[in-house]
């Protein structure tokens, strides 16, 4: 039986789970301004997948790094959904 598979399965789940809320606390703190450490914490996170081995690290450093780009675009969603009132503003931002 392959329990790497089921692990990496499972990790990818909380990972994208992980970054749904991140994103959310970055737009409101941060605004979409923040995209920049996504950009850079994904290449660092697929830079490090290449290089490590592991028949697991290596996969979940990819999967967290796809899910750090993949939260750039995320960002600018997020700034339309707080547009449409689906989201809270931060008060403090103009």
């Amino acid at each position: 039986m392959n329990w790497q598979s089921l692990v990496i399965g499972a990790a990818a789940f909380v990972l994208i789970g992980v970054f749904h809320p991140l994103v959310i606390w970055g737009e409101y703190y941060f605004s979409k301004r923040i995209w920049p450490v996504f950009l850079v914490a994904g290449l660092a996170l697929l830079v490090a997948a290449i290089f490590t081995k592991g028949a697991i690290l290596s996969p979940l450093l990819s999967i967290a790094g796809f899910c750090a780009l993949w939260s750039i675009k995320e960002l600018f969603e997020q700034e339309k959904r707080v547009q449409k009132g689906w989201f809270a503003k931060n008060p403090k931002r103009k």
